[in-house]
């Protein structure tokens, strides 16, 4: 789990669509017999998918996405900032970061009674996952030991619980898992290639050595990453494969689309093509099949016709409510208004 793919290790060289029948075809053939994943997804079999006509790729998307789930179900969650601003790290998307002037202020944590009081309304409202993020490096123990006493609260409460909380030291994760938690999320952001691009104070290997003690503690582990920020199409083939290549790949994958925040590295950078998020949705929903793929940041900005459409090629769960630790999101009303129209229910 430690080693990452290099984009230099592909070994598909035919036209993008061949390359990508050649890949998916016995896989979704596998629907009516023999059923088996891919065992490895290199980055050029993804860069193929993801140049496959739009339409073929939103139905290869749906073909696993039915196998695997309902495709009218989508899970809600609700993500709060337990610890805001002041992070060491210089994340070029991060608002918190301390060394970047944003309107983010640092505030202390949170107390136990505001965490547990946001957690019940999140499952009044219809949220079954409570996740809780913290702007730190990596937490140190006075900080795990409050962060116990919320898992352990919000799991009271019937919630499937989440947390991210930047680098874990060793025995933390198992900390964690005995307070109840229930997923962990650490993003690999982009592709090792465009990594050094958006941060320099910590690298690949520190990331994927936080998963692999969260995996070592039996957490389920939540992992995506961001798009948006500059990087290629083959750059995002690169995260997916990243992704899709752990082992075993993430439970819960968070699909990012950039918010620029005025102040941050990475304001002013060229706006993604919407299509081009749908087709990273559909890629992540092919390799990663039985995730819950999540439409995360970004959804704010997106007009209904693209968040159906990312319904269309995988997503199922999203996040919910009012605040996506310091940017916005959208409102609940919005949401089940949304469902309303596309015939979807929470789950």
């Amino acid at each position: 789990m430690s080693q990452f793919i290099s984009g230099a290790t592909a070994d598909l060289k035919t036209d993008s669509g061949a390359a990508a029948d050649g890949l998916t075809d016995k896989f979704v053939d596998g629907f009516g017999g023999v059923a088996a994943e891919p065992p490895r997804w290199d980055v050029s079999r993804i860069e193929a998918l993801l140049d496959l006509p739009f339409s073929d790729l939103i139905h290869r998307a749906q073909l696993v996405h039915r196998q695997y789930h309902d495709a009218n179900a989508v899970q809600l969650s609700t993500l709060i900032s337990v610890k805001t601003g002041g992070c060491p790290e210089d994340c070029g998307y991060c608002p918190q970061a301390a060394r970047y002037h944003t309107s983010v202020e640092n505030q202390h944590m949170l107390s136990l009674e505001e965490v547990v009081t946001t957690a019940a309304a999140a499952k009044a409202r219809g949220a079954s996952r409570f996740c809780m993020g913290a702007a730190w490096r990596g937490p140190k123990q006075r900080d795990i030991e409050k962060m116990v006493e919320m898992v352990s609260a919000v799991k009271a409460l019937g919630l499937e619980t989440c947390t991210t909380l930047g680098m874990l030291k060793p025995g933390q994760a198992e900390q964690l898992r005995q307070a109840g938690l229930d997923y962990y999320n650490h993003n690999l952001d982009t592709a090792p290639e465009f990594y050094g691009e958006v941060i320099t104070t910590r690298n690949y290997e520190d990331r994927l050595d936080t998963l692999e003690k969260v995996r070592g503690a039996g957490i389920n582990v939540c992992c995506g990453g961001i798009v948006g920020m500059g990087e290629s199409r083959r750059g995002r083939a690169g995260l997916i494969a990243q992704l899709a290549n752990l082992d075993p790949y993430p439970e819960s994958v968070p699909i990012n689309h950039l918010v620029q925040v005025e102040g941050t590295p990475l304001h002013g950078t060229a706006v993604l093509d919407p299509l081009e998020f749908v087709r990273t949705i559909a890629a992540a929903r092919i390799t990663m099949p039985k995730a819950m793929v999540r439409l995360s940041a970004g959804r704010q900005e997106m007009p209904d016709a693209v968040q159906a459409l990312c319904f269309l090629a995988g997503a199922n769960s999203i996040f919910y409510g009012d605040k996506l630790l310091t940017t916005g999101n959208p409102e609940a009303e919005r949401d089940k208004a949304l469902f309303g129209k596309l015939g979807l229910r929470s789950i």
